[in-house]
């Protein structure tokens, strides 16, 4: 018996493992693709992100393969410059590409001992109060103590599982694929801003290599239909832009809906959901693979509690309580972005509106802090302002705050050099040291980086540290 298997082999479930790994739980990654992927659905990190790859070292590997963007709101069509005093010492986004960052985090995972196993299908499960069981293709059988769904929208394990999935369908669908084309790139980009003054769910985007990201409204919704072919792209090309600039030799070829529906649980038992499988919802935004990797990034340290035993009672079932607001927000914000993105007078005159409003910088920080998550606090109960919230990349008198997290532990962050946190050495790490940008005398850091407790009082520490990292030894 292994301790977790994680169905699926992308961003979600490659960053789980990392995070499991990390505590050294055994994992097997159970990924029904013989090779890697070459669609880029998701096309970068959002700030959030940002900081979760630099919490655990990883930052430096994205930033050699990426460039940073700067683009503030980036809802419903809308851009405006980044906004000032956004709370995050990483101001800008990465522009990478998701083949590069499955490779990066598939890296990352084999370095810290993943085992990963590719053509790898799930087709059954049953669980037990012991572990679970799971059936693949192949006649396969393996046993774990927990499985985590990471296996997309059309999740196997969900299915299997037999949680609902409300929400609504389909009410536009997108082609989107990378190709080349003979037309003059400057023709493109002129005729390109041209058809978006009126029709924003349309680009040919040069991706760097030669090729272009081509995305154009379908002709129809049509639910569950195979990838479009070329021909399809050019028609629709045609119908929108009056040319199909010559589209030839496509690397891969999708479709995509607005459709948005989210898991009525995220835990059912010793069977857990991530990523798509627990919420799927329109790109718009590019919140897809950043809203998965931070569902990893709160769960895997959790799960990891439970399998080493040390896991206070409620502390597995709080990855559902946090983690389904956040992407229940998402949905929201995708609906109202499609909305925007409408061809008709009322959506035309509502984005003009949206337009004129995140000129006002409040307004474009509150945007721009939804989407790209560093502004998501989870609900700890009442107390100090930052209690929830993740904390930011402090600079320190001795370095910064990230460079003492890699190793996925919790922290106390202790600017009085009074404080304690004996009995729970072995999974929260003292460090005594000041910033000029925490005033508070001390804060108490979850493995994920957000406030679990803030002040100077002993005797209040110890009252809540029981709460995040179970019971002292010793």
């Amino acid at each position: 018996m292994t301790d977790v298997i994680v169905a699926g082999g992308g961003p979600t479930g490659l960053m789980l493992a990392g995070e499991l790994r990390l505590h050294g739980v055994r994992v097997v990654v159970a990924e029904k693709l013989t090779a890697p992927t070459k669609e880029s659905r998701g096309l970068g990190l959002h700030a959030r992100s940002v900081e979760v790859m630099d919490q655990r070292g990883l930052l430096e590997r994205f930033l050699a393969v990426s460039e940073k963007f700067r683009t503030g709101g980036l809802f419903g069509g809308v851009t405006k410059p980044w906004p000032e005093r956004l709370d995050t010492a990483h101001p800008y986004g990465l522009s990478t590409p998701q083949p590069v960052t499955e490779r990066l985090l598939h890296e990352r995972a084999l370095e810290l001992g993943t085992e990963i196993r590719r053509g790898a299908e799930v087709t059954g499960l049953s669980q037990d109060e012991d572990g679970v069981s799971v059936d693949l293709a192949d006649g396969t059988r393996l046993r774990s103590r927990y499985l985590v769904g990471c296996d997309g929208g059309r999740s196997t394990v969900r299915r299997l599982l037999g949680v609902g999935f409300p929400g609504e369908p389909a009410t536009v669908e997108t082609l989107l694929g990378d190709m080349e084309i003979t037309e003059d790139p400057a023709k493109v980009a002129a005729l390109v801003a041209e058809v978006r003054k009126t029709q924003l769910r349309f680009g040919v985007i040069p991706n760097g290599d030669g090729t272009f990201r081509v995305v154009v409204p379908a002709a129809e919704v049509s639910d569950r239909a195979p990838a479009p072919t070329l021909e399809e792209f050019r028609e629709r090309l045609r119908a929108v832009a009056g040319t199909d600039f010559g589209v030839h030799s496509p690397r891969w070829l999708s479709r995509f809906g607005d459709a948005t529906r989210q898991a009525e649980r995220y835990r059912l038992g010793r069977v857990l959901l991530a990523g798509d499988a627990a919420h799927i919802h329109p790109p718009t935004g590019g919140q897809g693979l950043n809203l998965g990797v931070q569902d990893a990034f709160n769960l895997g340290w959790k799960l990891a509690a439970a399998v080493a035993g040390w896991a206070p009672e409620g502390l597995l079932d709080s990855y559902h309580d946090e983690r389904h607001p956040v992407g229940a927000r998402v949905l929201a914000n995708t609906r109202a972005q499609i909305t925007l993105l409408g061809t008709d007078a009322g959506a035309t005159a509502l984005r003009e509106l949206f337009a004129s409003l995140m000129d006002f910088e409040e307004v474009n920080r509150y945007v721009t802090g939804m989407i790209t998550a560093v502004d998501v606090r989870y609900d700890f109960g009442d107390g100090h302002p930052l209690l929830g919230r993740r904390m930011k990349d402090l600079a320190l008198s001795r370095g910064r705050l990230y460079s003492l997290t890699h190793d996925g532990r919790g922290l106390l962050l202790d600017q009085t050099g009074r404080l304690s946190v004996d009995g729970w050495a072995d999974r929260v790490d003292h460090v005594v040291d000041v910033s000029d940008e925490l005033d508070v005398p001390a804060v108490l850091l979850r493995p994920d980086g957000h406030v679990a407790w803030a002040g100077e009082d002993q005797r209040d520490l110890l009252r809540h540290l029981p709460k995040w990292f179970g019971t002292p030894t010793g």
